[in-house]
């Protein structure tokens, strides 16, 4: 019981929810912990990495304390087939705790973001720990270059100019070249949302340059896109990401395969398979499965009910904090099987009902499948804020996740 409590980060083991998903592995070998004994011990014992290590045991966090007669996994009877890369993205101010127990499962961590001035000067986040903390355990950092400024939106004028001046950009990607060897990064994300039709392809020109200047020294060049399923979908996000141009330009893509359930928008699934199928199937059209990287989400909302458009506002949650709310006000989860997601309503200490879309172990799974079923280089966590276990006992259950 204690392992199924520990492995699916339940706080109240004793009070699930009516309809909650749990993931249980059946471990084929386990070491007990002798005096003496350290984690390098054990790996070198019995030939397996640090890494995997951490991975098959979820109640280490991350960290390197063990103690005698404790039982370590070392090996689970479903064996992974299949290896993927996986990224994932942070705020600099993620806790200590959830960044130490996140980072085995990881080839590559993304710290948010570096934004850039209209003379072409990189504004820089607070990242040197998270660099640092990443390339302690073998996990590589990423450089994320984005138009987003300080209202937290993402600037098309700011785009707009950079793209349109060859001075600035030239100025832009030297201020970068530095940057990543000076801070031990290990390549480019770059983000530019919301891009003018008329700049789509002065946009993917800019990403080929930088592809082009970044290359040869080594450093891998990542774009995100727009979820589109179509190459004349309209719509501020979308016309602006030209799919078979970019995906020529760039080492890899990440499709941001998430948020058709949304703050604003009416309650539903923040990413349904169906929405995100259709959204693959089309960029294999234009662009390589060996440059695809597949977005998934790592939150889900809380929707007060009626929706009223243009007025109502859903709450961000994490999926721990989802069941909880089903646990507090008594409530059964229910799972859409088109969707591939679980749901629920409540109703509140006012009278107020709720409707909660979130992810769980099944939703996670059913996402993950996409990446062996389409041939995709990996996974693109949104992000690693919020504390979701049971995604990385799926992930390192169907994967072995490949190291960078």
């Amino acid at each position: 019981m204690s392992q199924i409590a520990a492995d699916n980060g339940l706080e109240t083991p004793h009070h699930l929810v009516p309809g909650q998903a749990l993931v249980i592995r059946f471990p084929l070998t386990v070491h007990t912990v002798r005096p003496g004994d350290t984690l390098t011990s054990i790996a070198l014992q019995y030939n397996v990495s640090l890494r995997q290590l951490y991975q098959n045991n979820p109640i280490l966090g991350g960290q390197d304390e063990i103690w005698p007669g404790q039982s370590l996994v070392i090996a689970y009877q479903q064996e992974p087939t299949r290896s993927i890369a996986v990224n994932a993205y942070a705020y600099p101010h993620i806790s200590d705790s959830l960044l130490s127990f996140t980072l085995p499962y990881l080839t590559y961590l993304t710290p948010f973001t570096y934004g850039f001035t209209t003379e072409g000067e990189l504004i820089a986040p607070d990242d040197e720990a998270l660099i640092k903390r990443a390339l302690s355990i073998g996990t590589v950092p990423l450089m994320h270059l984005s138009t987003l400024t300080a209202d937290g939106g993402f600037s098309n004028e700011l785009a707009h100019l950079l793209l349109n001046d060859r001075a600035l950009q030239e100025h832009l990607v030297e201020e970068i070249v530095s940057t990543l060897s000076q801070k031990g990064y290990g390549g480019l994300d770059v983000d530019f949302e919301y891009v003018y039709p008329e700049d789509a392809s002065a946009y993917a020109a800019f990403l080929s340059s930088l592809s082009g200047r970044l290359g040869p020294l080594g450093y891998p060049v990542i774009a995100a896109l727009a979820p589109k399923t179509s190459p004349i979908q309209r719509g501020a996000l979308y016309e602006g990401h030209d799919f078979a141009a970019v995906g020529a330009a760039v080492d890899g893509v990440l499709l941001m395969t998430y948020e058709w359930g949304y703050t604003y928008g009416p309650p539903m699934a923040v990413a349904p398979l169906p929405n995100v199928r259709q959204v693959l199937e089309y960029a294999l059209t234009e662009i390589p499965h060996s440059k695809i990287w597949l977005g998934i989400p790592n939150y889900g909302y809380d929707w007060p009910l009626p929706f009223v458009q243009g007025e109502s506002k859903a709450t961000s949650i994490s999926s721990q904090q989802a069941v909880a709310l089903a646990r507090k006000y008594g409530v059964n989860i229910d799972y859409d099987q088109r969707a591939q997601a679980p749901w629920f309503r409540y109703t509140d200490e006012i009278g107020r009902q709720h409707e909660v879309w979130f992810e769980d172990a099944r939703s996670i799974q059913a996402k993950l499948e996409l990446i062996s079923q389409y041939g995709l280089v990996g996974a693109g966590y949104w992000n690693l804020m919020r504390d979701f276990p049971q995604n990385w006992l799926v992930l390192s259950s169907l994967y072995t996740i490949r190291e960078a």
